[in-house]
């Protein structure tokens, strides 16, 4: 009881001192106080420039969607080129040409080289190195349109939700009567952006000392292939829903594993899980889903693990405090899609202790933005 009273405590201070500090940084006074007293005036400036950049982040957002689709970084590959020679490239006048390369100067995007040239800066460098992020530029497109208006977003104000109908299993009515055509968009788009989340979880986690691994909600089986490369004895097994499926079987015989792997159809809200494998994989599928779906997944998991199995969870996780970017992108990303959230590690290691699994620790991946990971045994 004592110790209850000393957090709630410890909440009320906290609470007051907040409440202070809102009450001092929305003051205009306090604010010019601030800028001018050499030992705020550093803390004053950093806080004006992240005030800017969450008012300009939809320019910035346009900039780079510019530099894709134009193929700005792709040129830039073998060296720096004048001005007048991407313009001409792009059809672009050269004066608006010079107003997006500026552009993208500043947000590191591009530098600016010697004799009016520009050249590849740190952040297009890594864009090159990482092309999943240049499918993911081009399917925001969806994501403004359905952000155009957010508030009516938000309220569930009647419009056309583009995100809802790129992702169609986010209607829980029936996903396993999705057509291949139906899949095939999202699934060549996570396809695209799994080697980076692929190269997270594998780093964090070695599927090597297991015999079978089992991808529930696959894909085209992207991550199934590179843990098999991985571990090159693991015995490999791929389930998701019909049209999914078949191309994932396209994408196992391709990769030369057509004999050692096995792809089931399915849906894991209607359908058991395959048996056999002693660890399960759920690579960026908890995030899609409502708690009532992910609890349903979980016990469904469970049911086909044997004794002391092993679930990998790998996605990307929000901050305890649900204020960090992770959880303000993904927010909003999936309430737009009309199904799941990002949640905490805290958040999922309290669904899987309900849902019976126990030695629930976290693995430290090397970039936790793009996928933190979870294990736990059944």
């Amino acid at each position: 009881m004592a110790l209850s009273d000393g957090m709630e405590s410890n909440r009320v201070f906290s609470d007051g001192w907040r409440g202070l500090r809102d009450f001092l940084l929305s003051s205009r006074r306090f604010q010019r106080f601030a800028a001018a007293f050499p030992l705020t005036r550093p803390i004053a400036r950093r806080r004006a420039a992240q005030l800017f950049d969450l008012c300009a982040g939809f320019v910035y957002s346009q900039v780079l969607v510019a530099c894709v689709r134009l193929n700005v970084f792709a040129q830039l590959r073998d060296g720096a080129l004048p001005v007048a020679t991407m313009a001409a490239r792009a059809s672009v006048p050269v004066d608006a040409m010079t107003t997006l390369l500026d552009a993208a100067a500043s947000l590191q995007l591009l530098e600016r080289r010697s004799r009016a040239r520009y050249g590849l800066g740190p952040l297009g460098a890594a864009m090159l190195g990482n092309p999943g992020v240049a499918a993911m530029v081009e399917h925001h497109a969806a994501l403004y349109a359905d952000l155009a208006d957010p508030v009516a977003l938000l309220r569930g104000e009647p419009g056309e939700r583009r995100l809802a109908g790129y992702w169609p299993y986010a209607d829980r009515a029936a996903p396993s009567t999705l057509t291949r055509e139906a899949v095939s968009p999202y699934t060549a788009l996570m396809s695209a952006s799994q080697p980076m989340v692929a190269e997270m979880v594998l780093g964090a986690y070695s599927f090597a000392r297991h015999h079978c691994l089992l991808d529930v909600g696959g894909g085209d089986g992207s991550f199934l292939i590179a843990a098999g490369q991985q571990a090159p004895r693991l015995a490999l097994k791929l389930f998701d829903l019909p049209g999914v499926a078949a191309i994932a079987r396209e994408r196992l015989a391709t990769a030369g594993l057509g004999q050692r792997a096995s792809v089931t159809e399915g849906s894991f809200l209607a359908d058991p899980l395959p048996s056999g494998a002693d660890v399960i994989s759920l690579i960026r599928v908890v995030h899609d889903h409502d708690d009532d779906v992910v609890l349903q997944l979980f016990a469904r998991v469970r049911e086909a693990l044997p004794r002391n199995g092993v679930l990998v969870i790998g996605e990307p996780m929000s901050g305890a405090s649900g204020a960090d970017p992770i959880g303000a992108y993904f927010g909003m990303y999936l309430h737009a899609m009309g199904s799941g959230r990002p949640r905490s590690v805290a958040a999922l290691q309290s669904m899987l202790e309900q849902s019976g699994f126990t030695d629930i620790r976290e693995r430290s991946s090397r970039i936790p933005m793009i996928a933190k990971v979870i294990v736990a045994r059944a």
